[in-house]
């Protein structure tokens, strides 16, 4: 082997060294000298016979020349041969290695290397794993590679802001719109929600359900499922059925209407359902001027209420009056404190008072008077406003004290004259008669057997009514500003929606309204009122941002298991959602473009462009060298929606970022969208001299006479 030590030189044709220049074969005196270190640049090669084919020292042959350079040497070494400068005949080396030594030379002539030799073969597998190991990882990073070179690129593009950084697309909601229907995807999402109510039937705990979809004034689908009386043996098939509307139904079609109610015949009792009434007979009887305000205290028309509220933070000399939501000092009309029980509490489960009054359930017969005479010496569970709290008794009472002390008429009789005539419900009411009973769902308990058909006496109001899909639908499309037949105007629907107040973990609800449990699925506020009686379980819901309503109609208990109204929405409305973002948005031009074409400026920083498109829409474009850094060209260009009297609205056409991080700035696109134009009164020359963005706090964005130049 070579054994040079020369300036880190490899072979070269000069003499070997073993720690000494030697101008003739290499002569081993023993084995100290057969197993001292031989090295090669960092290279230390601790034994020779180990490296060398199984047996003693005198099986070396074949010793090869050495090459020159040290890559010749790594190759040799991987061959696991060896060269020597000056080539050793081996026969001269065994007799050499025969010949008188010192002690230990006597030894070294019987040490066998069988050792070396398994080390050897164990330093091969290893070396083959690592070979075999650095493969498959070969191989892996080779198929990330092709699979990353082909996903979508964001390429470079000269339409991006430089300094720009994309986010979370907006508009987060999409904006309902008219549809088109068939919708393939909706139709889809409507089939699977078939599915899974159908699958919900148990012919025991659950024998019937009816359901409609509803979207803004539209019926995109209904169906019923299972028996009107799964113990009857001579009751018929099941009933049932389901549609898509592949052509809108709305119930301002006569015709369309007659379709929709014979189809959803099914009459079930709608338990707590009952409790949206009292809360709009309140609303009406406010819009009406019957009552001055939503946070009246319940003694302004009760004389003598009293009950006990220990919980109460307030002091007696804090006298206030509650107005809208609102505390002001004492007006002098009623003293009353802070934390009184108010008509809006008693209907939003904040009022405080007890489940039920007590010493008596749910079949009590007595009169308001005497639940009035009752609570004197009661006690509120909890101080109103601040916790919530479900009571049967604040809506019953409340239902009662409104119809009787301020429109002095009997409660069902003012609720059927202006809500369910007004609405042209006329499958709903409070009376179960005998030829009604043909036409409902048998209610059962969870074991099968039937449920009776108890009247509730003075709690009517909060649980006893019975209804439709159908119905039901007519109401929905009403609470969300689409139906025909008003009841309430816009503005009272919009605080009515609302949520009032978040409640406590271990309420079933995350916040509570008027009468509504509130929660978030999918980032939307789902407003629900679900109900429980004695053989049947319904479930009323709106996602008011989407204009969608679902309604489920049960005989029978609803599931432990599942959540079927969530799990139909988690089907519904990604579809309403994908149908909106596709629909193409309709914008109406002005009269007359011509006032508001040109150029305009805000404070010579950001300027306009106010141009017609070619459906006569108003297309702004703004530029600029700071718009250039922040926002991406294609960012830049909206469309302005003639509203009415110089007014437009700011239009994205498509997805954008919500917000642009520019460094540690940001742009917030989603604050622009919608926002208001508000033009100026036209100049001597028919021209806008400039407008407003309120919304933006934006004013004097002026014309100016031309297009700006910009210096680099």
């Amino acid at each position: 082997m070579c054994t040079t030590q020369r300036s880190r030189e490899g072979c070269d044709g000069s003499a070997g060294h073993i720690d000494r220049a030697v101008s003739e074969p290499t002569t081993f005196s023993g084995l100290e000298d057969a197993v001292k270190p031989l090295t090669f640049k960092s290279i230390a090669v601790n034994t020779l016979p180990s490296l060398m084919p199984r047996g003693t020292l005198t099986t070396v042959a074949g010793v090869k020349t050495c090459r020159r350079g040290r890559a010749a040497l790594a190759r040799s070494k991987e061959r696991g041969s060896y060269c020597i400068k000056n080539t050793v005949n081996p026969n001269k080396l065994k007799a050499r290695m025969h010949q008188p030594t010192p002690a230990v030379a006597a030894p070294a002539a019987t040490v066998k290397f069988e050792g070396f030799t398994k080390n050897n073969t164990m330093k091969v597998k290893w070396t083959q794993l690592g070979l075999v190991f650095f493969l498959v990882l070969s191989l892996v990073m080779t198929g990330c590679f092709f699979w990353q070179y082909q996903l979508p690129k964001v390429l470079p593009d000269e339409a991006m802001g430089r300094n720009a950084k994309l986010e979370m697309m907006c508009p987060r909601f999409p904006e309902p719109l008219q549809l088109e229907h068939p919708i393939p995807s909706l139709k889809e999402a409507l089939e699977k929600v078939d599915v899974l109510l159908r699958q919900s039937i148990n012919p025991i705990s659950l024998p019937s359900l009816s359901a409609i979809v509803i979207l803004n004034d539209t019926v995109l689908w209904t169906g019923n499922f299972g028996k009107r009386n799964s113990s009857d043996p001579l009751s018929g098939p099941p009933n049932e059925y389901t549609i898509y509307r592949f052509t809108v139904v709305k119930f301002h079609d006569h015709r369309d209407s007659q379709t929709i109610t014979s189809l959803c015949y099914l009459t079930f009792r709608i338990a707590s359902l009952s409790k949206i009434f009292p809360t709009l007979m309140l609303y009406k009887l406010w819009e009406d001027g019957k009552i001055g305000s939503l946070d009246d205290p319940l003694e302004k028309y009760v004389e003598n209420f009293t009950i006990k509220n220990p919980l109460g933070k307030t002091r007696d000399s804090e006298l206030k009056y509650v107005t809208d939501g609102l505390i002001f000092l004492d007006s002098g009309e009623v003293q009353i404190r802070s934390s009184s029980v108010t008509l809006r509490r008693m209907a939003s489960q904040l009022s405080g008072l007890p489940r039920r009054l007590r010493a008596t359930n749910l079949l009590w017969k007595g009169k308001t008077q005497s639940a009035i005479n009752l609570l004197q010496d009661d006690v509120l569970v909890a101080d109103p406003g601040t916790k919530c709290h479900y009571s049967n008794l604040a809506f019953s009472l409340l239902a009662h004290v409104m119809a009787e002390r301020v429109a002095a008429v009997e409660y069902q009789r003012w609720i059927t004259d202006n809500i369910l005539d007004r609405l042209g419900m006329e499958d709903t009411g409070f009376d179960i008669t005998p030829g009604l009973q043909g036409q409902m769902a048998v209610g059962v308990y969870s074991n099968g057997k039937p449920a009776p058909l108890y009247d509730l006496g003075w709690y009517r109001p909060s649980g006893q009514m019975f209804s439709t899909a159908a119905d039901l639908a007519k109401l929905a499309m009403m609470l969300l500003g689409a139906y025909h037949r008003k009841l309430l105007e816009p503005d009272s629907l919009k605080i009515m929606l609302t949520p009032l107040f978040r409640c406590d973990k271990d309420y079933f609800a995350n916040r509570t309204g008027t009468p509504w449990e509130v929660n978030e699925l999918m980032g939307y506020e789902v407003v629900r009122k679900d109900g429980d009686l004695d053989g049947y379980s319904a479930t009323f819901s709106l996602v008011p941002r989407l204009k969608l309503g679902l309604v489920v109609l049960m005989a029978g208990s609803r599931s432990q298991n599942q959540d079927i109204v969530n799990k139909a929405y988690n089907y519904i409305i990604p579809a309403i959602e994908k149908a909106f973002r596709e629909a193409k948005k309709v914008l109406f031009a002005p009269p007359v473009p011509d006032p508001y074409i040109g150029f305009f400026t805000y404070s010579n920083i950001t300027f306009y462009e106010i141009k017609v498109g070619p459906d006569g829409v108003l297309i702004m474009q703004q530029f600029g060298p700071q718009i250039e850094e922040l926002i991406p060209e294609k960012y830049r260009t909206i469309k302005l929606n003639y509203l009415v009297d110089r007014v437009f609205r700011v239009v994205f056409e498509k997805e954008y970022p919500c917000v642009l991080q520019v460094g540690t700035a940001s742009v917030s696109l989603e604050a622009q969208d919608g926002q208001l134009f508000n033009f100026y009164t036209f100049d001597k020359r028919g021209l806008s001299p400039g407008f407003d963005a309120p919304g933006l706090n934006t004013y004097n964005v002026v014309r100016i006479a031309r297009k700006p130049t910009f210096s680099s």
